[in-house]
């Protein structure tokens, strides 16, 4: 593969979440993303695919809108296309960041670690989980708290009535209990 082009990607993707409108979905998400993946390699089946979807699964991010998972997912597919990529491989890319969305168990053990590691902040210790929710809300600086609050409590809630928020086993006995506690406290706090 061609490094200048290769650079050209990576530049690409570091400006896209270098920007003064991310406090969270920045390259600090990208490194505790594949911390997180990197404990677990073993068990990945498609690795490269992995990393691809990392870099690309928050490229398009707007608060403001409601496709950004979609927009990042055309992109790594474009960029796959560009690099000759088996189609099921590109198809597994866009399942990944695609299910980022919602954070659904999927068939896929691959989908699965990565959302699974998506979400670990949420099982972080309090002081860090506090970090990951101001910066979340600083992201959301447009809307005013009566209606921030509203739908932060309803994603929040969303997770807690899941039967499980992690899908592996192995995300699951390190971080549930903390997530549920830490989510707990912040809806508490939302709701005073």
């Amino acid at each position: 593969m061609d490094k200048e082009y290769t650079d050209s990607l990576w530049d690409e993707i570091a400006r896209n979440h270098s920007k003064k409108s991310r406090y969270y979905h920045n390259l600090s998400h990208l490194e505790n993303l594949y911390q997180n993946l990197l404990l677990i390699k073993e068990e990945i089946l498609d690795w490269d695919i992995i990393l691809f979807a990392i870099f690309y699964h928050d490229f398009v991010y707007n608060v403001l809108k409601q496709d950004n998972e979609e927009k990042s997912a055309q992109k790594a597919i474009d960029i796959l296309g560009s690099l000759s990529i088996d189609p099921e491989r590109i198809q597994l890319c866009k399942e990944i960041i695609l299910a980022t969305k919602g954070h659904q168990i999927s068939k896929d053990k691959d989908v699965n670690h990565f959302t699974d590691a998506d979400l670990s902040i949420l099982g972080s210790s309090w002081e860090d989980y506090r970090t990951y929710y101001t910066d979340v809300r600083r992201e959301y600086k447009y809307y005013p708290d009566f209606m921030y609050n509203k739908g932060r409590i309803k994603v929040l809630k969303n997770f807690l009535d899941m039967s499980r928020i992690f899908k592996t086993d192995y995300f699951y006995h390190r971080l549930e209990n903390q997530a549920k506690n830490n989510i707990r406290q912040e809806i508490h706090l939302l709701s005073k």
